[in-house]
């Protein structure tokens, strides 16, 4: 029987945080979540530290919405919940996530969690509130606050479009067509080494300003380039 809840995660070179991500889910897996991991050609241990948490690991070419299609495409359950190589999801977030699309009543299901970013700096509160603020406000849903869909959801859009970067953005433009998404209060934990490595405003501003040049069409081929 088709497990209820896929989760795919995503990872490059984090052989130091991977298994921190991967851990908790190992309880998720004795309640029959599938746990499928896809790596993007990794040049480091990932791969090892990763397998003895995932149901399913695979190796393809790195892209995030490549490597995001790539899990979903091995997944075997009605609904997917997509989570980022540093993302620490709640201990019951499985449960709470099937039981929110279970009373949706609804087959093109979809939304995120909220966002709690974990660092040093005091402004990082501040950031994930005005994040979670801002995805209530506009159904926009980032990565690093774990976007989930029914797979009826995730067929109905095609998948994520492969580019690189804003495809998350880009696919909650598509979902949001289909329905509004569910916003759990519950946070996924993502680190602030981003922020704290770049300077915390000075990330902001970026990317404040890639949204900006998104939203007025510019290429997400070019964006990537400012964001590297």
């Amino acid at each position: 029987m088709p497990a209820q809840l896929s989760v795919i995660v995503i990872c490059l070179n984090e052989g130091t945080a991977i298994a921190r991500t991967l851990a908790p889910l190992d309880a998720w897996r004795a309640r029959g979540v599938e746990i499928i991991v896809v790596d993007g050609t990794s040049e480091d241990d990932t791969v090892q530290q990763a397998s003895p948490h995932a149901s399913r690991l695979v190796v393809v070419s790195a892209g995030r919405a490549r490597q995001l299609n790539a899990g979903a495409a091995l997944a075997e359950s009605q609904n997917l919940l997509f989570l980022h190589a540093d993302n620490i999801a709640p201990n019951d977030a499985d449960l709470i996530l099937c039981s929110s699309i279970y009373q949706s009543n609804n087959p093109m299901a979809w939304g995120r969690f909220n966002v709690r970013i974990e660092g040093q700096s005091r402004w990082l509160a501040v950031i994930a509130f005005m994040m979670n603020w801002r995805s209530r406000i506009t159904g926009i849903a980032t990565g690093d606050q774990g976007i989930f869909m029914t797979r009826a959801a995730f067929d109905a859009v095609g998948g994520f479009a492969d580019q690189p970067l804003m495809e998350d953005i880009e696919i909650s433009q598509r979902l949001r067509r289909l329905s509004r998404p569910i916003c759990l209060s519950q946070k996924v934990t993502t680190s602030g080494r981003r922020w704290e490595t770049r300077g915390v405003w000075r990330t902001v501003m970026l990317m404040w300003s890639l949204r900006w040049r998104y939203w007025r069409g510019e290429s997400a081929a070019s964006l990537a380039k400012d964001y590297r």
